[in-house]
């Protein structure tokens, strides 16, 4: 308990999943975090829970619904953080969407669509939550969500990969420009997590023709994976939670793997 203690902090793609895990590692130490997702009713739902599950210390959790692909509803939600918790320290930029299609298939609309949440929103994000932490005067972190699909192209989900290629390219540019103003800028990059999105992922692939049976695609992407299973989002938090504390003050501009050794470089 504590890691974390006092830090305000904003994860973004909370109601589930990977993101839900980070902001509950984080209040397990003592963070304050909101839970900010563009399902509003779910991240409510998130928010609520956890706000029984700490008792006394609910006041140490908000909620807020976002559009990360539009800067004026980022706006909104770094506002409502700040009234209620004074400050931001830490700015997860979790939030991301997959759509699988075959390569000579994907579509202006499909690659539009995942590259305006994963990309665009990833680099909204980083500029408000940076935007904030420099009028506080204080530093702060940003810490974005890449993946295993930023290291190795995939054929059925081109743009999926793109977009996480894009987030290593803006961590690493946003490190080096905010450097001056005490805020570093790190990920991590997952690699096949049972989680929600995977279960949909699976979905989406059999409808195009690149899976036969349910499961069978989280079987061949995991296949290599060196620790012998697929990861948990409770496989994850070690390291968030890591970026998000003062242990890793002197790290900026890096990509951890999280990936049980499915891609080495």
């Amino acid at each position: 308990m504590g890691r974390v203690s006092g830090r305000s902090c904003i994860v973004t793609g909370a109601a589930q999943g990977i993101g839900r895990a980070i902001g509950e590692a984080l209040l397990n130490e003592g963070a304050e975090v909101c839970f900010a997702d563009i399902n509003g009713a779910k991240v409510a739902e998130v928010a609520e829970a956890n706000k029984r599950r700490l008792g006394d210390s609910a006041t140490r959790v908000t909620h807020a619904q976002v559009d990360v692909t539009q800067r004026d509803s980022v706006q909104e939600m770094i506002a409502h953080t700040v009234e209620t918790f004074g400050k931001i320290d830490v700015k997860f930029n979790n939030a991301g969407v997959n759509k699988p299609m075959n390569f000579l298939d994907v579509t202006e609309d499909n690659w539009n669509f995942i590259m305006g949440v994963n990309g665009l929103g990833c680099m909204i994000g980083m500029q408000e939550a940076a935007r904030q932490m420099i009028a506080q005067g204080t530093g702060g972190k940003i810490i974005n969500t890449a993946s295993v699909a930023s290291r190795q192209g995939f054929d059925n989900v081109a743009p999926y990969c793109a977009s996480k290629w894009a987030v290593v390219s803006l961590t690493q540019s946003g490190a080096r420009d905010l450097a001056k103003h005490n805020i570093t800028v790190t990920g991590f990059a997952p690699g096949v997590v049972a989680t929600e999105m995977w279960e949909q992922v699976d979905q989406d692939l059999m409808k195009i023709g690149a899976a036969e049976r349910p499961g069978q695609a989280m079987e061949e992407f995991s296949s290599e994976i060196l620790r012998g299973r697929v990861a948990t989002p409770g496989d994850i938090t070690g390291t968030t939670t890591f970026l998000a504390s003062p242990d890793s003050d002197y790290m900026t501009g890096q990509i951890v793997m999280i990936d049980g050794g499915m891609t080495l470089v």
